[in-house]
């Protein structure tokens, strides 16, 4: 989906409030530009001449035009504000289903960057439709005013119409730089906003290792970035307004001049030359109308440019249509695959076997769960789930079939109780996952991304909601890196206890974790080293007793 693409369906989905209120606000500037018109009149027919008649009609057209006035001006602003606001909410929505996929995104970008354009940037993308609106409705003011001074005298009718075009533009011109300006301006929000995202969840760790002073450091340069774009975007609007303002003010001289002129020499009515004058004077307020709606449109543009890139980006992984596996295949077959550090694997689990995954080198670890996630598009080799080609299968099956729990548990704000979703089997979950201790405060009150919790209680409370969606294969990462000897050794048998007769494939070094598997698989240089029962394993081999005995 390209920029204008994204700005285009914006005005089209909303299309039935958008004509509503394009056609009230052009009826509203309509009108306001009917205000120096109805004056003159007011001056010509019922001033000059002293008759009440007149004079009676020119105060009921006054009054009819005001009504006019006020309740246009609400009822089109009411429009066009619901149909922003409704928008911002869908493109919100579109920005979320899209981070969410189960598929993943190519987009490179951080949570941080991500989460401003859902908000700043959606909601300013949203305002094309007010541009559009103002736009059209300042047009129509001009059209008004044309055909009002041509009617009065046609050389100042053509000055206007001809100087207001040229004015419009001269604004115009500075729109590319603006929307250059606010582009960038934008982009660095989003990585202050990322960095800020960072720094915060990693808070911690960084006052454990001393590194919270470089932290601010990097910070405030990045601040210090953003401010000096947002300058730069902000005077490129100030010369804009400048500009606007200084154009309309000559262009208002010039016609009250040459209105006066002719009013000296009897060419125009005194009631024409107050006309005249009005109407000079109110076009200068659609010219700046104009000018500031061709910054918002530039901001708009610059923020859908910005959407139009996550919207747009592809899937990390591919897909296919495929609703069934074979339950009397091997529920995962890694067959000779070759990622990242891994060289030629091959793994398979047969229908509930559980199975522990020691990798000497951490990143065999990240590369074997990224294949497994379907993260990894340029692997080589094959992975199958239940017998079918994991880009074979649709996405929900995948998702049913497998469930992933990393060790860096997401958990959002609300109570334990809402993280975990369900109460059926809630209390012996809880214990097999070694959270019994918390059962009594499922009601407890969770801090954003759960930061009252000890990285222990929220790894545990990670494991017992993967168990709660007893899913047919499930795979573990380090399920007990944060917690004491005692409680791991209860969260191995209460996970024994829990997986017994399903799939459950484990990466870990833990001893107490790796004794409760049907056997266990050893990989060291991206391979397959060695395999066999945890015990026979620690008395037979000295670099696997090395790498988990404690």
């Amino acid at each position: 989906m390209s920029t204008g693409e994204l700005l285009r369906r914006a005005i089209r989905r909303h299309r039935g409030r958008m004509v509503a209120g394009v056609l009230v606000l052009s009826l509203h500037q309509a009108t306001e530009a009917a205000v120096p018109v109805a004056i003159g009149i007011f001056v010509d027919r019922a001033v000059a001449t002293g008759h009440v008649q007149p004079l009676l009609w020119c105060v009921l057209m006054m009054v009819v035009l005001f009504a006019v006035l006020s309740n246009a001006w609400k009822t089109g602003a009411r429009q066009v504000v619901w149909a922003i606001e409704y928008e911002t909410h869908l493109l919100r929505l579109e920005i979320a289903q899209r981070v969410l996929d189960p598929r993943g995104h190519r987009t490179g970008l951080r949570s941080g960057e991500l989460l401003s354009i859902a908000t700043s940037d959606a909601e300013k993308a949203a305002l094309v439709m007010r541009s559009v609106s103002m736009g059209a409705a300042a047009c129509t003011a001009l059209i008004v005013s044309s055909v009002s001074l041509l009617l009065v005298d046609v050389p100042l009718g053509l000055g206007v119409l001809i100087g207001v075009p040229l004015l419009v533009l001269g604004i115009q011109a500075l729109s590319p730089l603006l929307t250059r300006r606010t582009s960038s301006q934008q982009e660095a929000v989003a990585q202050t906003t990322a960095l800020a995202t960072d720094l915060v969840s990693g808070l911690r760790t960084l006052r454990g290792i001393g590194a919270q002073h470089n932290a601010a450091a990097r910070y405030r340069r990045s601040s210090e970035a953003t401010l000096r774009a947002t300058l730069r975007a902000a005077s490129t609007n100030g010369l804009q307004d400048g500009v606007t303002t200084a154009l309309s003010g000559l262009l208002l001289a010039a016609v009250a001049g040459v209105s006066g002129w002719f009013a000296l020499n009897g060419r125009i009515t005194i009631g024409e030359l107050i006309t005249v004058v009005g109407l000079a004077q109110f076009v200068a307020e659609p010219v700046g109308t104009l000018g500031y709606a061709s910054q918002v449109l530039a901001m708009s543009r610059a923020s859908a440019e910005r959407l139009a890139s996550v919207l747009s980006a592809p899937p990390l992984t591919t897909t296919g249509t495929a609703t069934a596996i074979d339950s009397a295949q091997p529920l995962l077959t890694v067959k000779g695959v070759s990622h990242g550090s891994l060289s030629s694997l091959t793994l398979v689990l047969q229908p509930g076997e559980s199975v522990g995954v020691l990798c000497y080198d951490p990143r065999d670890a990240d590369a074997l769960l990224a294949v497994i996630a379907g993260r990894a598009p340029e692997h080589t080799g094959t992975v199958l789930v239940g017998g079918t080609a994991l880009e074979q299968l649709d996405v929900d099956v995948i998702r049913r079939t497998v469930l992933l729990e990393r060790h860096e548990t997401d958990l959002f704000e609300g109570t334990l109780r809402s993280n975990l979703l369900v109460d059926a089997g809630l209390e012996r979950v809880m214990t097999a996952a070694g959270a019994a201790d918390l059962i009594e405060e499922l009601d407890r009150p969770l801090a954003d991304r759960g930061q009252s919790l000890s990285g222990g209680q929220r790894q545990r409370l990670g494991l017992a909601r993967a168990l709660l969606a007893e899913p047919p294969l499930l795979v573990l990462h380090d399920p007990s890196t944060a917690v004491d000897a005692v409680t791991e050794e209860l969260l191995a048998e209460g996970l024994a206890e829990e997986r017994m007769g399903r799939t459950t494939l484990v990466l870990t070094s833990s001893p107490a974790l790796l004794g409760k598997m049907d056997r266990v698989v050893v990989i060291g240089d991206g391979s397959v080293v060695a395999e066999g029962i945890h015990a026979e394993l620690a008395a037979s081999d000295l670099a696997y007793r090395e790498a988990v005995l404690r």
